[in-house]
């Protein structure tokens, strides 16, 4: 037991080290190369680097490589060695994805989502056919069980069907849903985080040795690129964050047996889709800063994302706004635990 608790603490650790290193590595360079984003969110629009989730994925991998290297050298893997390099791959494509809509900045301002921003990104049709790329790592090892346990339905078996449409259908869903929700400091960090440590939770106590170990490395990697990304952030977590992050949450719930708990957690960013997409995902989640520090919803009472929705019940400043939506994460965290508990999922 001690030495399974190794095999996982340790690439956790790389994993920590290996984004912090990176993140530091990319901001200087980004900069240079003109990847950046503007923040509006502050007395003055500031340009600082963005896609910072390639620290992250670039961590991830990172931390599976090293797994792969001690089941290789050390000690006996206690898992499919193939279907981690399946994830790693996953991973890496459609953080890649992410990538290419970071760099699309452009030198003047122009229309995007509901605003005018630097940043163009790819049109809307193209973000779900290239993150398509994601699920097909996945596809191509039969990830998961073709029993799904769908919550207060029970168990349904799905068949080939499984690989070939619901897993593609939940990361072209999952990573970009993930990405509708930011815009303000600590925000997609910090609900990674807060997702990412249930799933920890999860894995632990209900899930499989795979779920857990790619739970602990997206907690960690999280965890190291977090501090970058607080109030007065020094770079933008980006497309390739979210997409990231979202695509390694949909490989923990497919191989980690964790699709009812995943389906819980995420429910704030199924919520901002169904928002989003009453205004045909052409809207922005920022507000309009006002001289004290504090925001307003920029479609007035129109609520098109739960950051309107918290612009329109308190007086909130930047830090208090991502505070409210980590709390609000959190407790779907806890709710999906103790749903679990009650044998209720």
């Amino acid at each position: 037991m001690y030495s399974t608790y190794l095999t996982i603490l340790i690439p956790a650790l790389i994993a920590f080290i290996v984004t912090i290193a990176a993140t530091e590595f990319i901001m200087p360079y980004f900069i240079g190369a003109g990847i950046i984003a503007e923040d509006r969110n502050k007395e003055r629009p500031r340009r600082i680097p963005s896609s910072g989730g390639l620290a992250v994925a670039l961590g991830l991998i990172v931390g599976m490589l090293s797994y792969t290297f001690g089941g290789s050298f050390i000690f006996v893997p206690a898992l499919n060695v193939s279907r981690l390099l399946a994830v790693a791959l996953s991973i890496m494509l459609i953080a890649m994805v992410g990538f290419i809509d970071d760099i699309n900045v452009m030198a003047r301002r122009v229309a995007s989502t509901g605003m005018k921003d630097i940043r163009k990104g790819l049109k809307q049709w193209q973000k779900p056919l290239l993150t398509l790329l994601g699920a097909l790592p996945l596809m191509a090892i039969n990830a998961g069980a073709s029993k799904l346990a769908i919550p207060f339905v029970g168990v349904v078996q799905l068949g080939i069907i499984y690989p070939l449409i619901v897993i593609p259908l939940e990361v072209i869903f999952v990573s970009n849903a993930f990405n509708l929700l930011g815009g303000f400091d600590g925000l997609q960090p910090g609900m990674g985080l807060a997702a990412s440590l249930g799933l920890v939770i999860y894995s632990f106590f209900y899930g499989n040795y795979i779920g857990f170990l790619l739970s602990a490395l997206l907690f960690s990697a999280i965890l190291a690129f977090l501090p970058f990304n607080l109030y007065r952030s020094k770079i933008i977590p980006g497309d390739s964050f979210t997409y990231a992050v979202g695509g390694t949450i949909v490989a923990i719930m497919v191989i980690g047996n964790a699709e009812a708990f995943g389906a819980i957690i995420l429910i704030p960013w199924i919520i901002e889709f169904i928002l989003h997409l009453r205004k045909g995902f052409q809207v922005t989640d920022l507000g309009i800063r006002r001289a004290d520090g504090t925001f307003r919803a920029p479609y007035g009472k129109k609520i098109y994302s739960l950051t309107h929705l918290i612009m329109n019940s308190f007086s909130v400043s930047e830090r208090k706004l991502s505070a409210y939506l980590v709390a609000f994460e959190a407790a779907f965290v806890v709710l999906a635990l103790l749903l679990k508990v009650l044998g209720f999922l």
